[in-house]
This record gives structure tokens, C-alpha cells and sequence, in this order.
């Protein structure tokens, strides 16, 4: 399914499935009419005419039911339907950490006990609406918990196992799909197929178990020997692996994973009102939550309400709107970004960092020098780890703020220069060339042209007048170069033989220009802002072929082609300002036509001469 375009083209996946498990089949995509990030999961389908009808309907049936279970730790459904034979359903794209890597990511491999208690009451909350709706999730644990960046809790994956009926089971067993992860079932499920609410009970008394210990409740080389602990060893207290657990959180885990479901807490509900009061002492989770400088409007809805049906006798201070605006929040956002930095986490102290930004520029000061102080920093770090696109911008601005002193300073100078290495090293090198020229001006009134650093900004222009074809300006920097490099008096570091190199390396300018009018036309009014464009026509216009036809339109849309030979049905392309789906349309309607219409990039002078003296 790679590169797969469905329903019209309108989900555009990845190159690779996120996974593929059980009955499913995940992928990351994109939405390209409402232009926002989904999830689209594929049901794979065991082989068999009668078993394939089954479970498409219920599929059907199934997503319909899903699609009406409304709450914030649900994954929404935006869309189902089929991909050829292959049934799908597209779903909200989910950012944050599964609880599985969230534990493995933790230094001693547990999670603080308040966040356990805190994570697994909002997972009961999911579990109360699902049950209280008919539907049993049978796939709970820890990979399937994901937690948001603002502290809320999604359940995943109730897309393929809900809402079961006796016969679904039975029809699915016979097949040989196992329905459930062998880590969290329960034994009745094991031994009789039984699917009720209790399983979820014990798949979420697995999931606290893994939490507060680190380690699955139960180990084994294969599924079978798992399946025979699930269902005959006794479960170990958290307490024994972690003494610091509360008593009555170790008691409430224990209950969860009695084996029978009888002897199980009697609902979600029940199970929530004993964790919620010991969701305490939330703290910081560097890598998986933002932090407490950064806003979040879900925090603020939420604040509103807890307070519901109670009994309020204080005023409450509302947080801040905007991180920073407190005199001390720009302090707190460079500290929170160090810590960031300490665990390895450069973009999120990027983000940090980046809110903090406009509440800053509202101060007395309107610059602080702590928040201009870890900006550079964290610019400097995300430059070392190759990172350049969060670099930019951070160099970017920085190089703007700081101007006004009568000598350009040092920081000043390397912020500029970042950015504009930064955009060369993600393929703009004409914005790279501008910002290095502008640099370079500046760089001249104080320090002159002739020391290291102006002569290795000029080595640089050079080569970035070259790569965007500008030959006949890079052929001067580098011959003004070359005179310093031979001076006798030469005391900087430049390479004459290397500097040679370069100009030898230049194409030759074309000083004659083609006597055929139609040619002349093309280089007087074409757009060949484009060098492999410019290249191009600089190659064909001394071929003595026919001129082309400039701003060619096609069909009633009028779709334009650049440069094109209508006879011979050849076209070269120019991206403008069109959209991904208007360039699909557009070379849609060339190929319909019988064309070879193709941007500059994919066509050599030879390949054009061939199609249109033929």
C-alpha cells in the first residue's frame, strides 16, 4: 500500500505502515481536503469467502457504534469506507507517548505513584462511557495509553474489537485470531471466551502493575506459557517490587487481577473513585509533557470542570493567559528550557521557548537578556544536532533583535551567519545567497574586505552564486578572490589552486545571443528565474530547433505550461502557484491529452530536440 492515495485521493499515507498486528493495519496519513493529520486503519481480513463477509459487516457495524462514543479520551472517527476490497477507517491523529514507552523512558524504569493513579483513573473514565455504551475495548494495556502532551489520556485501538456477540467470537476463535494481547488477558477469556466489562478490569490492573513496576505483571518465552500464568499463578503485590506504593493502591491493583471476574471491582466507576484521590504531586515528565510555562487551554477547560457540583469556599487565581506574561515568567521558560536541554529534548525547548517569545517582546525592556540568552543557546544546540529547519528561525530572529550598536558584535554576526547556513542546508540556497550578501555589507563598514572572515564569507557567496547559476557573478567573487589569494602581500588563509579550480569549474558565459526571433523572444520574456530552467533554454535556443510557444494554455482549465511545442505535444512545467492537488490535476489533463509535459528538472536538451525534429 505504499504512496496509496484513497477516496478520490484524498488520504495520502506515509511510506510505511506504523504497524501491522493482529487484524489491523495502521498507517500515518494525511487529510489533503481538510488538509490536517490522520490515522487510517485497515482491517485485514482472514482468507475465506464466508468469514470475509462476516466480519466486514461487522466492521461496519462496529465503526458505526464507535463513531457515536463521544469523549476526550476516545480518538475521534472522521471516515470509513473501502479501499477496493480492503475495509478502513480514518481516525484523529494522536501525538504524545504511549504508556509503554513513557515507563521504558522513565531513569529508574517506574512512573511517580500520583501520575499512575492519574493516568489510570482517566483510562476508567473511558472505560465507564464505552461500557455504559455496550462495548467492551478487549486490547487494553500499554501500548495502547497514550498521553497528550497537556496530562490527558487517550485509549486506543477499540477500532476492530468492540461491541462482540457470541457468534463473533466463536466465528473468530475458530479462525485462529487471537482476540486480545496475551500479557493483559484474563483467565475467562482463555478458558471460555467469556467478554464482558471485568476483562478490561483486568487488562487495566495489568497496565497500573506495569506502571508502578516497570515490568509486564507476568513474563514468558511464548504466548501459551503467558496464557497459563494468566490463568493459574497468582498475581505479586506491587508492593513487593515497589514498597513506597500506598496500601490502598496496592489492595485496589490486586483486586483488579483477581481471576475471577465476579471478585473484580463492579465497574470503571468504582475503580475511579479509588484512584482519583491519590492523583496527586503531578509533576514534570520532561520529554513527555509540555511544561507548566506553556499554556494549555485543555488544562484551563478542565479547570472549570472539576469545580462543577462542588463546593467552592476560596477564589481560585486563574493561570496566566500567555506564558511570560507574569515579571517572572520569562525567567521560568529559560529554566524549564535548560532542563528540556539536560534530557535531550531540543524541540519541545524549542516550543518553550518560542511562547515565551511574544510576551517577552511585551516588556519594559521589550528584549530580556535571559530569554535573547537561552535562545542561543538552544539555536546553537539544534545547529549541532543537524537540525537546521529549528535552528533558522531562532537565528533568524535573533540576528534581527540585536542590531544597534556602532560595531556588529559577535553574536550578532553568528546569528546571521547560522541562518543563512541554515537555509543552504535545506536546499534554499538563493535565500541563503541574499542573507550572506546582506551580511557581507554590513560586515564591510566596520572590519573591511580584506580579513579572514570577510574573504570566507565572499568564498561562500561565491559558491552559492554558483549553485543557483549565477555564473557570471560567482566568476567575478571568485576572480577578486584569486587577485587577493596571488598577492604577494597575502597573509590570510586562501587556497590560489583551489580558487582556480573554481573558475575553471564555471560554464562559460554566453555572450551571443540567438538570431532566431522566436529564441530571442524566449529569453526576452520567459520566466527563467529558474537556473536548471535558464540552463536549459540557454542549451536548446543554439540547437536550431523551432522556438517554443511561451505561457501555453491547456484545454478549457487553461492549464499553463511555460514553454511548450504544440506540434510534437512537448511542454516543460513550472511549479507556480499552484497546489498539490491543481499540479496532480494539471499533469492529469497533459497526460490525458498525449503530452510529455514535464518540469525542467526531468527533461536534458537532447530528449527535447529528439520529440520535436521527429
Amino acid at each position: 500500500m505504499s504512496g496509496l492515495r484513497l477516496v478520490d485521493r484524498r488520504y495520502e499515507l506515509r511510506k510505511r505502515p506504523l504497524s501491522q498486528e493482529g487484524m489491523g493495519e495502521v498507517w500515518l496519513g494525511h487529510d489533503n481536503r481538510l488538509n490536517r493529520e490522520v490515522v487510517v486503519k485497515f482491517l485485514r481480513v482472514p482468507s475465506g469467502d464466508d468469514d470475509e463477509e462476516h466480519i466486514r459487516r461487522r466492521f461496519e457495524r462496529e465503526s458505526t457504534i464507535i463513531a457515536c462514543l463521544e469523549h476526550p479520551g476516545v480518538p475521534a472517527i472522521y471516515d470509513v469506507g473501502y479501499d477496493g476490497e480492503t475495509p478502513y477507517m480514518v481516525m484523529q491523529r494522536i501525538h504524545g507517548l504511549t504508556i509503554a514507552d513513557l515507563v521504558a523512558a522513565q531513569h529508574l524504569g517506574t512512573l511517580p505513584i500520583g501520575w499512575v493513579a492519574a493516568i489510570g483513573a482517566q483510562i476508567c473514565s473511558v472505560l465507564a462511557a464505552a461500557h455504559g455504551a455496550g462495548l467492551v475495548h478487549r486490547d487494553l494495556q500499554p501500548r495502547n495509553v497514550m498521553l497528550e502532551p497537556y496530562g490527558s489520556v487517550k485509549v486506543l485501538d477499540f477500532g476492530f474489537a468492540v461491541a462482540p456477540s457470541a457468534a463473533d467470537i466463536s466465528r473468530i476463535t475458530q479462525m485462529g485470531v487471537l482476540l486480545g494481547t496475551p500479557a493483559c488477558m484474563t483467565p475467562e477469556q482463555m478458558q471460555s471466551n467469556e467478554c464482558g466489562p471485568a476483562i478490561d478490569l483486568y487488562a487495566l490492573g495489568c497496565t497500573l502493575y506495569e506502571m508502578l513496576t516497570g515490568t509486564p505483571l507476568f513474563s514468558g518465552a511464548t504466548p501459551f506459557a503467558l496464557m497459563i500464568q494468566q490463568v493459574n499463578a497468582p498475581p505479586p503485590a506491587p508492593r513487593s517490587q515497589r514498597p513506597e506504593v500506598p496500601a490502598e493502591l496496592d489492595q485496589l491493583v490486586l483486586s483488579l487481577l483477581e481471576k475471577k471476574p465476579e471478585d473484580r471491582p463492579a465497574s470503571a466507576e468504582e475503580a475511579y473513585r479509588q484512584l482519583l484521590p491519590l492523583s496527586v504531586d503531578l509533576g514534570p515528565l520532561p520529554g513527555a509533557l509540555d511544561l507548566p510555562s506553556m499554556s494549555s487551554p485543555a488544562r484551563m477547560y478542565a479547570g472549570v470542570l472539576h469545580r462543577v457540583f462542588a463546593k467552592t469556599t476560596e477564589r481560585e487565581q486563574p493561570a496566566a493567559a500567555y506564558p511570560g506574561e507574569a515579571q517572572e515568567n520569562p525567567r521560568r521558560a529559560n529554566a524549564d528550557t535548560r532542563v528540556l536541554i539536560q534530557h535531550n529534548h531540543p524541540a519541545e525547548a524549542a516550543d518553550v521557548l518560542a511562547r515565551a517569545e511574544l510576551p517577552a517582546r511585551r516588556s519594559v525592556d521589550n528584549v530580556n537578556a535571559e530569554t535573547m540568552s537561552a535562545r542561543y543557546e538552544l539555536a546553537g544546540l539544534l545547529f549541532e544536532a543537524a537540525d537546521y529547519a529549528d535552528a533558522e528561525p531562532i537565528f533568524q530572529v535573533l540576528g534581527e533583535m540585536l542590531p544597534g550598536e556602532a560595531t556588529m558584535s559577535e553574536v550578532e554576526f553568528n546569528c546571521r551567519y547560522k541562518a543563512a547556513i541554515c537555509a543552504a542546508l535545506t536546499d534554499r540556497r538563493r535565500v541563503a545567497l541574499e542573507r550572506l550578501e546582506s551580511l557581507f555589507a554590513d560586515y564591510l563598514v566596520t572590519h573591511g574586505d580584506t580579513d579572514n572572515r570577510a574573504l570566507r564569507l565572499r568564498r561562500q557567496i561565491g559558491q552559492l552564486q554558483l549553485d543557483t547559476g549565477e555564473h557570471k557573478a560567482a566568476r567575478q567573487t571568485f576572480t577578486a578572490l584569486l587577485a587577493v589569494a596571488q598577492s604577494p602581500l597575502n597573509n590570510v588563509r586562501l587556497d590560489a589552486d583551489e580558487i582556480i579550480e573554481m573558475l575553471a569549474s564555471i560554464p562559460a558565459v554566453q555572450n551571443s545571443q540567438p538570431t532566431d526571433p522566436g529564441w530571442q523572444d524566449v529569453l526576452r520574456y520567459a520566466d527563467l528565474s529558474d537556473p536548471v530552467l535558464d540552463n536549459l533554454v540557454a542549451a536548446l535556443s543554439g540547437r536550431g530547433i523551432a522556438a517554443p510557444l511561451i505561457g501555453y494554455e491547456l484545454g478549457n482549465e487553461g492549464w499553463l505550461a511555460e514553454l511548450a511545442w504544440p506540434i510534437y505535444k512537448t511542454a516543460i512545467m513550472v511549479l507556480g502557484s499552484l497546489n498539490e492537488q491543481e499540479l496532480i490535476d494539471r499533469d492529469t489533463a497533459y497526460d490525458i491529452a498525449g503530452w510529455d509535459a514535464r518540469p525542467a528538472a526531468r527533461w536534458n536538451a537532447d530528449e527535447i530536440c529528439r520529440r520535436v525534429t521527429t
